[in-house]
């Protein structure tokens, strides 16, 4: 028996309330039985005499609806289905299935009776399409609610209508704001644009929207399809305010994505072309570039990492099945610095009372103020603030870690400083506390011999600024347990967070892999390529900075005293890379970063924009003949490429899942990819493999590809096809 997703109720006044509530999920969706079940309503609207209006709300208390079922998105490029005649490509599959869907919105608004929409919680992609295709729109007054569009966020574009109703609605340049940014808005907002006409308390919502059917029998025209509709802010190609909102907008686009992302062409261009023609045919161009945009391998790829692969991870994908629920109630916070005063601002909003520890008293109060100074700059209550506040307990005193039940350390990147650190807290606590260690570099499993208790010893590594960056990378040392892995992933999911769980290694994943971006940036810039193409390139190929601009944030000082570390570390096998001789020259010249003010670039004291030092030519002379852009972007993406490869022979990484979510959200590896391991089962690996071969021919044995990158080529297999037969043997 087929299950409901819509329920259907006639109420006494002939107002038929369609309830969507999908079975077995905790929020709606668009899939094929909303579908199915929506298409039977408007059909019974449309015919039923006894239907004199209708209202479309929610049965769930999370919302309204959330979207397109993302994780079943296949079915609109699922197998051909048989039909006699030429295979459909995959865009003709997708186009038929979301210009299904448009048109069954378009039935709705055509209807000739009059729709309501109750929304009583988020509307989010779809599920605002559905909302917008209603005659009158009635929304919870909760400022928590969002409404959107964010499929752009995912490699998307709204495909049921909202590129074309919204700007009929709001105009063209309000409208692109949101469907290029994929922002959000409140319902009090929503009503100040005109999206919707009225708020109500949320019990009240469906009274409201049956209310306003009942008394608006003749209300079934959308403004669009009225003769005298006019576009907010005019249209067409000869209004000199439409044409320049897509000249800036254009402009504006391309800065901020660089032609990367399919799915900010299309929208401009649906909307541009939309805007100027009947809405029936404006729904079809919008399917039309939907289609397009779906059937590339980016959105694909975009979709699973962005979306399928970040929910899994943060719904505790890696988490050991056996382990008890272990909460962090009091974390003791080793060190005030940048990152752990970070760790302790988010840990507070959370809710956890934080120990904050470092040499001295005055040190550690100003790792609290970190956090007054970056709430003082947020509209909230000064309650919450205050809340927040009293919940981080600065110390220079290790006996006040008395009663935590998790130890982060946060020092710096010196094994003595850390080893002094970890005995100190031991003795207070007893070795059956967890205890995560922050370092970027260091292995965690040398580190864990600290620690009485080995199995008790995990690396939990955070990424700068901490309250931005949605990462945490934990570290499984050769004897961590079950336990800690479990403890420190409750614990990410507390503060709200993305995990990925990778084995140790020098660097583990993210620091190793993207050391390799920096560091190849440095090769360029020995080698005498201009500083300006370096970066540009970086930034034009996808990555949020480029490679000088990245180690002037970490500190030339750190990344000097890591080599340092590491050569101490290794002895005989340490093999320098071609940037070290770089970041040797900046600290002899006291070019130490951001952090004095001098790196690369150049901070003016005045607070204007920062520019490359111009006399890097001198001590890092050009060379005459200057690499094409091509060229140094493919050092700079295959660099990064094949480190990532060699953590997954390694074993540092477990699944190919964790290295795409490590590398976008951990330092920004070209989104619109999806991910290292997408883009070289999208390029091809034998395709990756000879282009390995060929810079290592020109550049170095650290091009070279591993073995089992090789082997997955030469049998024409992928990454995630090799995770997924290994997980179903």
């Amino acid at each position: 028996m087929t299950e409901t997703a819509i329920r259907q109720e006639l109420d006494a006044d002939g107002i038929l309330v369609l309830t969507i509530d999908c079975p077995g999920l905790s929020m709606n969706v668009i899939n094929e039985a909303v579908t199915r079940d929506l298409a039977a309503a408007v059909e019974r609207i449309r015919t039923d005499a006894d239907v004199k209006g209708a209202v479309i709300t929610s049965g769930k208390a999370s919302g309204f609806l959330a979207g397109a079922d993302l994780k079943g998105m296949n079915f609109a490029a699922a197998e051909p289905t048989g039909e006699p005649g030429p295979t459909p490509s995959k865009a003709a599959r997708i186009f038929a299935a979301t210009f299904g869907l448009n048109r069954l919105l378009r039935d709705l608004e055509t209807c000739g009776k009059p729709v309501a929409a109750a929304v009583n919680g988020l509307a989010l992609g779809g599920g605002l399409e559905i909302v917008l295709a209603c005659h009158h729109r009635v929304v919870a007054d909760d400022p928590r609610i969002q409404l959107g569009l964010p499929e752009v966020l995912v490699g998307l574009m709204p495909g049921a209508g909202g590129t074309q109703r919204l700007p009929r609605l709001i105009g063209v340049q309000p409208a692109l704001m949101f469907l290029l940014q994929g922002k959000n808005m409140t319902p009090q907002e929503a009503l100040s644009l005109g999206v919707v006409q009225e708020l109500a308390p949320r019990d009240e919502v469906v009274v409201r929207a049956k209310a306003w059917a009942k008394a608006n029998p003749g209300q079934t025209t959308q403004p669009w399809d009225r003769k005298d509709f006019k576009f907010p802010g005019g249209t067409g190609h000869m209004n000199p305010a439409f044409a320049q909102t897509f000249v800036a907008g254009n402009a504006m686009a391309h800065r901020q994505s660089h032609g990367n992302l399919n799915q900010i062409r299309a929208i401009l261009s649906a909307v541009y072309e939309g805007a100027q023609l009947p809405m029936d045919t404006a729904i079809r161009i919008e399917s039309k570039y939907f289609a397009k945009v779906a059937a590339d391998p980016q959105a694909g790829n975009m979709i699973r990492s962005l979306f399928v692969s970040k929910q899994a991870a943060e719904k505790g994908a890696r988490r050991p099945k056996d382990q008890p629920p272990a909460p962090t109630r009091r974390l003791a916070m080793l060190g005030a610095g940048l990152m752990g005063a970070g760790i302790a601002m988010v840990s507070a909003q959370a809710g956890i009372d934080v120990v904050l520890l470092d040499r001295d008293l005055e040190t550690a109060e100003k790792g609290k103020r970190y956090t007054e100074e970056r709430l003082k700059k947020r509209p909230m209550d000064p309650a919450r603030m205050a809340e927040i506040l009293d919940r981080i307990h600065p110390t220079a005193d290790f006996q006040d870690l008395k009663g935590c039940d998790l130890v982060i350390e946060a020092v710096f990147e010196d094994r003595e400083v850390k080893r002094q650190v970890t005995r100190a807290a031991e003795a207070v606590l007893g070795p059956n506390v967890i205890f995560g260690s922050n370092t970027s570099t260091l292995p965690i499993t040398s580190l864990a011999e600290n620690w009485s208790i080995p199995e008790n010893f995990i690396g939990i590594h955070f990424f700068s600024p901490v309250e931005r960056m949605p990462l945490v990378e934990i570290i499984v040392g050769r004897r961590t347990g079950p336990a800690a892995i479990a403890k420190a992933l409750d614990y990410v999911a507390q503060i709200r967070k993305t995990p990925i769980v990778v084995n140790d290694s020098r660097g583990f994943y993210t620091s190793r892999c993207f050391g390799t971006f920096v560091q190849e940036g440095l090769a360029l810039l020995a080698e005498g390529v201009k500083p300006a193409l370096i970066e540009n390139c970086a930034r034009h190929m996808g990555m949020p900075v480029g490679p000088l601009a990245v180690n002037d944030e970490v500190g030339i000082d750190l990344s000097y005293r890591v080599a340092q570390q590491t050569r101490k570390d290794l002895g005989d096998q340490y093999r320098g890379g071609p940037g070290e001789a770089v970041i040797e020259r900046m600290m002899a010249l006291g070019r130490h970063g951001r952090k004095n003010g001098k790196g690369f670039y150049v901070y003016p004291e005045d607070g204007s924009p920062k520019y490359l030092w111009p006399d890097l030519s001198v001590h890092f002379p050009l060379a005459a003949q200057q690499p094409s852009p091509a060229e140094v972007k493919e050092r700079l993406i295959f660099r990064q490429l094949v480190e990532c490869a060699r953590c997954f022979e390694e074993g540092v990484l477990e699944t190919p899942e964790d290295g795409d979510l490590g590398a976008i959200f951990g330092w920004g590896f070209m989104p619109h990819t999806g991910g290292p391991f997408s883009h070289m089962d999208t390029l091809g690996l034998a395709r990756v493999v000879e282009t390995l071969d060929r810079l290592t021919a020109r550049h170095g044995d650290r091009f070279a590809p591993p073995k089992q990158l090789r082997e997955l080529a030469a049998a024409g297999r992928t990454f995630y096809g090799q995770a997924a037969a290994r997980q179903a043997a």
